[in-house]
């Protein structure tokens, strides 16, 4: 604690110390209040150390700062997750987003602590001016963001490899700014009724830490369902704007002068039209960048409790599209050679009773019933909504043949990996697992060796196994680490390939956005057993409109070549993708 000075002697201006310790007391016992500078936007009492003037008493003064401390904090994790979310939905790969996104923040914490240390004397305007800045960036970031995205394709070449330059400035900029917020409220909470150190700090970072607590379940279940990703980060950034104005304009208003309180005032007030404006046009905004990401005929765009699914084309002669988060899943130009591909060589055998993992949209349903003798078919799809459209939305299930009109076919929401555990042990001749590709972070327990020993449980004696394990020809690495988890799994694998016939609009799961247009030049699959399976087609069932046998023993040996040897098997604890 710094001790106060001497009494200065009567009739002398007191000191503030050169330092910015407290008040120095008149000859009266009282601390003076004259002297404001309005050139440096404070007065003598809000020098560092000494007390504020409060309109209020000290214990609700201590209140209103902590319940501040609670929402500001509950607001900067709303902007962290914003962040993890859409850089991961536009990117792909959470984990590493949310790796990047999270340690470049709380690297620039450190900074943004450090740098408040100048603010300190200034502590109140210091406040307001950070709180200020936070809720325009924070608050607009998911807006920039996706605006970048959709209108430069692909991020308009900011950045070749590495960290996504954009996510990293708003990230370091939001972290500085989040950073100088306690020293500065450790700052203002002293002044309202200084005390041991060790108490301040304790009630600080227990108001942040629930608010945080708060802001992080808020966003999954408020926000992000409710208003979205663009409404919920202008929200967030509107109550951010207005308690860290109301808590410094309310009740630490005498500790600044006239011209830092409408200095202040006008900032917020601007920051709050450009929030309201955008808030006011986010609909608008987000229906264009929709059409420049998609093109303009896009048909339907909703958002399920999983993922985005937006369908375009499939009128005035455009063929249909189907994208999840993004991702070119379903192209009517193609899909059949995909899906062809992936279904028929497993059905060559035994097929009555069939597992479709994935695959909501009906398509390799279809061509799984174009087998008479099948009796069974259940899908598993995480997502209800994508099934509710495979059977409603006119375009898509005339794609798919109306499959799931068939009694035949009995649809499940659940997670695959959750259904194996419980389902017995030889229950199906057949499993098509038509799942995300394994590089995109939610769906890489389901390409692991646990996830195959699963499957290799519920596989009936002679039962056979179709893997789409993403392009062999774009990501090798990843291919043939799909290859050893199934062969580390017990099981036989035979690799083959189809080269799609447009490489420039190919679907499936493999990474491919919309916005850049990438596709794999070829799908890769594999066919999995006990026994090492044979690659053919069945000729007493009706023959499929892309493939032979021929060109499957074709396709199997260009993917033989380019085998990669020596990939150790991914598991839950320890993913390869």
């Amino acid at each position: 604690m710094i001790e106060p000075r001497a009494p200065a002697p009567p009739g002398s201006r007191p000191s503030w110390g050169g330092s910015g310790g407290p008040a120095t007391p008149s000859s009266s016992g009282t601390s003076s209040s004259s002297g404001t500078s309005p050139s440096s936007g404070t007065s003598p009492s809000s020098a560092t150390g000494a007390p504020a003037r409060l309109p209020v008493r000290p214990g609700t003064g201590r209140f209103l700062v902590l319940a501040g401390v609670f929402v500001c904090a509950a607001c900067g994790l709303v902007y962290e997750l914003e962040l993890v979310a859409l850089a991961s939905y536009l990117i792909g790969d959470s984990v590493t987003q949310a790796s990047v996104v999270l340690s470049v923040m709380v690297f620039a914490m450190g900074l943004g602590s450090l740098a408040a240390k100048r603010l300190r004397r200034f502590a109140a305007a210091g406040f307001g001016a950070v709180e200020a800045v936070l809720a325009l960036v924070g608050g607009s970031s998911a807006m920039v963001l996706y605006a970048v995205f959709a209108w430069t394709g692909g991020w308009g070449g900011l950045w070749v490899d590495g960290p996504r330059f954009l996510l990293v400035a708003f990230s370091l900029v939001i972290g500085v700014l989040i950073g100088a917020e306690v020293p500065l409220l450790m700052e203002l909470i002293q002044r309202v009724r200084r005390q041991d150190a060790g108490g301040a700090v304790a009630d600080l970072f227990a108001a942040d830490y629930v608010g945080a607590l708060v802001g992080g379940l808020a966003f999954p279940f408020v926000l992000l369902p409710f208003l979205g990703q663009l409404t919920g980060a202008l929200l967030t950034g509107t109550v951010n704007a207005v308690v860290g104005a109301a808590l410094v304009i309310g009740l630490f208003r005498r500790d600044m002068s006239r011209r830092a309180r409408w200095m202040l005032l006008t900032a917020n007030a601007v920051v709050l039209a450009l929030l309201a404006t955008a808030t006011l046009l986010a609909d608008d905004f987000e229906r264009a960048a929709r059409h420049a990401v998609y093109g303009q005929d896009v048909r339907v765009a909703v958002r399920t409790d999983v993922q985005e699914v937006v369908l375009t084309g499939d009128s005035d002669g455009r063929p249909l599209d189907l994208f999840l988060d993004g991702r070119l899943r379903v192209s009517a130009d193609d899909e059949r050679h995909y899906h062809e591909a992936l279904v028929h060589p497993a059905m060559s055998g035994t097929r009555a009773r069939v597992l479709v993992l994935g695959g909501g949209d009906g398509l390799a349903v279809r061509e799984v019933l174009r087998h008479p003798d099948v009796r069974r078919v259940d899908v598993v799809e995480l997502d209800p909504g994508l099934t509710r459209l495979a059977r409603h939305d006119p375009g898509l299930s005339a794609l798919n043949e109306h499959a799931y009109g068939d009694s035949r076919v009995h649809a499940a929401a659940a997670d695959a990996f959750r259904r194996l555990r419980t389902t017995p042990t030889g229950t199906y001749d057949v499993v098509i697992s038509d799942l995300p590709d394994p590089g995109i972070t939610a769906g890489t327990k389901l390409y692991s060796q646990e996830f195959y020993g699963l499957l290799r449980r519920v596989l009936a004696p002679g039962g056979r196994l179709a893997v789409h394990a993403g392009s062999v020809s774009a990501h090798p690495r990843t291919f043939w680490t799909v290859d050893a988890t199934l062969r580390a799994a017990g099981l036989r694998t035979v690799p083959y390939r189809v080269v799609a016939r447009d490489a420039g609009h190919a679907p499936g799961p493999d990474r491919t956005t919309a916005a850049t247009g990438h596709a794999p030049r070829d799908w890769g699959f594999l066919l999995a057993a006990r026994r090492l399976p044979g690659l053919r087609l069945d000729p007493a069932a009706p023959p499929p409109h892309t493939l032979t046998t021929g060109s499957l023993t074709r396709d199997a040996r260009a993917a033989a070549r380019a085998r990669t040897a020596g990939l150790p098997p991914s598991t839950l604890v320890h993913p390869r993708y």
